[in-house]
């Protein structure tokens, strides 16, 4: 059975890891190595956090709202601090009210490499400058659903398991394997020599249809689908880089989808379910 401990001071020591929750310029900061909260990553709601437990993360601590009575999710273990606090404390902690919610700190673990990554996959995403957590988020949760094995970042891409990140995945990215690449398009060494065809997405024209492309697949083809920024999308270098320059055909007038929406439908046509 977990500790309780009630709190009325939002600076109780056993909170300071949730402070801040929706600064997210200050998380990735407290977050990052070197960071006070570096080792640590917090999960929302008991759906994330069950997956999070269910993935073999472990807890460290467990904020919920003090008139909660709903059963915290399986897996945490008898030593883990589990803190009660009123909606004005939880409020002044966060940022935000959990409305009888429960937020959950885990520890981290260490990344394994690209190579390790890969050598187990067939269908993978890699981001190039992905910087949205909502939008990772997004792209972890297409990737999950629709059978692909893996997600690879750039240096510059966001992390999928912040709070935001792995709420819009609905923590389905904590069973799914994730890697740092080196800054593309040298970073897509590890994923050629590991024998992928990479294909990169883009709104050009003159790209090929990603549905006709894909339709002459093999079951034990690899593929590597990468996708850009949210804004300018893939660099030049990468998008010339790649074997396959792929596009989704849109309505006349419309120039781009956003990169969420663009991974779902991609990661449906190359995926296996």
């Amino acid at each position: 059975m977990a500790t309780t401990v009630e709190i009325d001071d939002p600076t109780d020591p056993l909170v300071a890891v949730f402070m801040g929750l929706r600064d997210h310029d200050l998380r990735r900061l407290r977050e990052a190595p070197g960071g006070d909260m570096e080792g640590v990553f917090v999960a929302e709601g008991e759906t994330v956090a069950g997956r999070a437990l269910a993935a073999g993360y472990r807890a460290t601590v467990v904020l919920v709202d003090a008139a909660r009575d709903d059963p915290l999710p399986p897996g945490l273990g008898a030593d883990v601090p589990v803190v009660r606090a009123g909606p004005s404390v939880v409020t002044a902690i966060t940022g935000y009210q959990t409305h009888r919610g429960a937020l959950v700190a885990l520890a981290r673990r260490p990344l394994p490499s690209a190579e390790a990554v890969l050598s187990d996959a067939g269908r993978v995403v890699v981001t190039e400058a992905v910087v949205n957590p909502t939008n990772l988020g997004v792209i972890v949760r297409s990737a999950a659903a629709l059978g692909l094995d893996a997600v690879l970042l750039d240096p510059t891409s966001c992390d999928p398991l912040y709070r935001r990140a792995n709420r819009a995945s609905m923590g389905l990215g904590f069973a799914l394997p994730h890697a740092r690449l080196d800054p593309l398009p040298d970073g897509l060494a590890p994923v050629r020599d590991a024998g992928f065809a990479v294909v990169a997405l883009t709104p050009s024209a003159d790209a090929v249809d990603l549905r006709s492309w894909a339709d002459g697949l093999d079951p034990d083809d690899r593929v590597a689908l990468v996708l850009g920024s949210e804004g300018p999308g893939l660099t030049a270098a990468t998008e010339a880089a790649a074997d396959v320059r792929a596009t989704i055909p849109l309505a006349a007038g419309v120039d781009s989808l956003n990169v969420g929406v663009a991974a779902g439908i991609a990661c449906y046509l190359v995926g296996r379910p």
